[in-house]
């Protein structure tokens, strides 16, 4: 299904582009409206962008009021100047959206790094989160981590520094032409259709002066923050949890199942659902699916 057939069998408007400010920075966001149902915002992953979610929203439309945010440094959202791209600083970036939008509960659904932002927002403020859906947000695998050397803090932080200094002068991969985005975006995610791959390039690059064509999102983006939270720490997050979840991944990608490993097992209540046929971006990958799943979770775990 592409997002063309939804939008002609629903005959829907496009959302509408808003902008608020979070840490003296202009964030954009998505509303596709229906304001009095209850909230629901999307939080993308890494390199990714709000329009990254835009079938789901009009799926999920009809029932809630949908807002799509672009993270700092992602989409139509300002790059971050001076400032470590971390999850505490979205959380923030979260809070000040909900403040912007007049908001005192929330139901959220995030994918990868956006997972890993409302898994810890819903625990530090489990008052304001009625239901949340972490994609694949809960880190690596717990088999991944015990293979991977574990670097002392001064170590990472060096490392971060050089990073960083060296992303400094780093050029953004210029393209030619849109086509070749697409190209760059399919070979990414091999399930995605050309529509699909089609209607994220076009949103995810930005036009240069001379004419050729880069990712919006800013490369520090990348750079992962050196400052990392004890595995007590994290459990205690999440403990802290305290509304239904839904754990989701992909059967075909690295993520693996966190209440099967440990990583999800202090959230109370929490469910865990394998999508088969689909990788990383199950959302993508398998969209109908996908809604099928989160609009049952999300009605059988509503609270009167």
């Amino acid at each position: 299904m592409t997002l063309e057939t939804i939008q002609d069998a629903s005959d829907v408007d496009l959302p509408q582009s808003h902008f608020y400010n979070s840490q003296r920075l202009r964030l954009h966001y998505l509303d596709w409206g229906n304001e009095d149902a209850p909230l629901l915002i999307l939080v993308h992953g890494g390199r990714d962008h709000a329009h990254s979610w835009d079938w789901v929203a009009l799926q999920l439309r009809a029932s809630y009021h949908v807002v799509a945010v672009d993270l700092r440094g992602h989409g139509d959202s300002e790059w971050a100047s001076g400032s470590m791209y971390s999850v505490v600083d979205s959380v923030l970036d979260l809070a000040c959206l909900m403040d912007a939008l007049g908001a005192d509960s929330v139901k959220l659904i995030g994918h990868s790094y956006g997972g890993a932002v409302v898994a810890l927002f819903a625990g530090i403020y489990p008052e304001k989160v009625s239901q949340l859906v972490v994609i694949e947000g809960l880190g690596v695998p717990l088999r991944m981590l015990k293979e991977v050397k574990q670097d002392p803090a001064w170590e990472r932080i060096r490392n971060w520094v050089k990073k960083t200094k060296g992303y400094a002068r780093h050029r953004p991969r210029k393209y030619p032409s849109v086509e070749e985005g697409v190209q760059r975006m399919r070979s990414a995610n091999e399930h995605l259709s050309l529509e699909q791959a089609k209607h994220l390039t076009q949103h995810g690059l930005r036009k240069n002066e001379d004419g050729s064509y880069s990712w919006k999102y800013d490369p520090l983006s990348r750079v992962l923050s050196p400052l990392r939270y004890s595995e007590s720490e994290l459990q205690e997050l999440r403990g802290r949890i305290d509304c239904p979840t839904l754990l989701l991944h992909g059967l075909e990608s690295w993520a693996g199942d966190p209440l099967a490993d440990g990583r999800g097992e202090v959230i109370r209540g929490a469910r865990s659902q394998g999508i088969p046929k689909a990788g990383h971006w199950l959302h993508h990958d398998r969209l109908s699916l996908f809604v099928e799943t989160v609009n049952a979770f999300l009605k059988e775990t509503e609270r009167s």
